[in-house]
């Protein structure tokens, strides 16, 4: 593990791409999901290109993501699509977010596409996963409804299984992430600074030591901060379930009596405020699941300060929401639980700085997939895919390096690949 250096990079969340290939031909498309949502994407192709690599996250926009122009440059096709929940994730659920994929999926194939490759990056791992999962099944075994008790046709719905999935630094479910950085310590879910002090994980008697020195927690300690963890998300998915289980009564009422006061409460869930999500122990004391990080999280260099910020994971969300995609208790979408079902080849690229992969979870995600030919592989880089020390390859970089043998051998780009081949010269051995 590499001590903190003046030579690390800050928190490595914009990472400038390569430069797209210029014979790079782009299209926007818009479609409609099974159940009448409109979702938008990019498809950007090169000459030849008969294998398409499908990037997709929850949450994010990944039209520009760092992997595009490293995929085009070796051949492929590339298609970047949004879920409807894209930007704004109050609402996502994400058994919606696999019609959304689903919509994609068939797109690509009625477009003539002879390969399609997954990409998960990070929280686009799980939702890859769990797409491949579902998409697998007799379509009558599928979810019918979300955690949540919403109704979901993914029976119905044309859901085409990818021919591969490639993962670079995927984390194990919105939900399992959430649980890690959650802050046990709030006493009242209604007051952002009401604390726990037994529990506190920035106060130095449990161990915390000024930054950027790394703190050195005790293993009594570990164990009750994360018991804590999972007790406070449960108790904020009792909230969930209860505001639920009101608006459902609140809505049969209704269609007995017809009372307009039921109606409105029906739509009167509210929305769920989570306060303080930036308190991982991994994030402060690099003794815990060692690698290459740097100090802090995912959200910059002091996790004690961006804690009581208004950035992180799961702030605010629906009763709905949060069961689906927060919940590390009631989520679906886990990425090791949707392994079992995943039966395609598959490779996973673990950045070796990541902050929310850790060596023990990519050792577990690949020991959990299905698939009888799964490829683990480490490479020197960031979560979001930028170098570790200044001056370095980039993450992306060389995680474009090492996925391209892996794609080369089991789905070829197309003509351009094999021209591109010839023009290298013979292969290596």
């Amino acid at each position: 593990m590499s001590a903190p250096s003046e030579q690390r990079l800050g928190s490595g969340r914009y990472v400038a791409p390569a430069v797209i290939p210029g014979h790079t031909a782009v299209s926007a498309h818009e479609l409609t999901t099974h159940d009448g949502a409109k979702v938008g994407g990019l498809l950007r192709t090169v000459p030849g290109a008969t294998t398409v690599a499908v990037l997709m996250h929850p949450r994010q926009d990944f039209s520009h993501h760092v992997l595009v122009p490293e995929l085009l440059s070796r051949g492929y096709a590339v298609w970047t699509q949004n879920t409807r929940s894209a930007g704004n994730d109050l609402t996502l659920l994400h058994e919606q977010a696999l019609l959304d994929m689903a919509a994609g999926h068939t797109f690509l194939r009625e477009h003539g596409f002879e390969k399609v490759v997954s990409v998960g990056h990070s929280g686009g791992g799980a939702l890859a996963a769990y797409y491949i999962e579902q998409a697998a099944l007799p379509a009558s075994w599928r979810d019918a409804a979300t955690p949540g008790g919403k109704p979901v046709p993914l029976a119905e719905a044309g859901m085409p299984v990818p021919d591969g999935l490639l993962l670079m630094a995927p984390h194990p479910g919105q939900g399992r992430l959430l649980m890690r950085v959650i802050d046990p310590s709030v006493a009242d879910e209604a007051d952002p600074m009401s604390i726990d002090p037994a529990l506190d994980p920035y106060d130095p008697r449990n161990g915390f030591a000024p930054p950027p020195v790394p703190s050195r927690y005790a293993a009594e300690f570990i164990e009750t901060y994360r018991r804590a963890q999972r007790s406070r998300v449960e108790r904020i998915d009792r909230i969930a379930r209860e505001r639920i289980a009101a608006a459902a009564t609140a809505r049969h009422r209704h269609a007995r009596t017809g009372d307009p006061r039921d109606r409105r409460r029906a739509l009167a869930s509210g929305v769920i405020v989570v306060h303080r999500t930036d308190a991982d122990l991994r994030g402060v004391d690099l003794h815990l699941d060692p690698n290459d990080r740097p100090y802090g999280s995912l959200f910059g260099r002091r996790p004690d300060l961006t804690n009581y910020g208004i950035v992180g994971f799961g702030r605010l969300t629906t009763p709905e929401a949060w069961l689906s995609t927060w919940s590390g208790i009631s989520s679906r979408a886990d990425l090791v639980r949707c392994a079992a079902g995943v039966n395609v080849p598959v490779l996973l690229i673990e950045l070796t700085g990541d902050q929310a992969c850790f060596p023990a979870d990519a050792r577990h995600m690949t020991d959990s997939f299905a698939s009888g030919d799964v490829t683990h592989i480490r490479v020197a880089g960031r979560h979001f895919g930028a170098p570790l020390t200044q001056g370095a390859p980039s993450g992306a970089t060389l995680a474009g390096e090492a996925m391209d043998p892996w794609l080369g051998t089991r789905f070829p780009a197309g003509a351009r690949a094999s021209r591109r081949q010839t023009d290298r010269g013979p292969a290596g051995p």
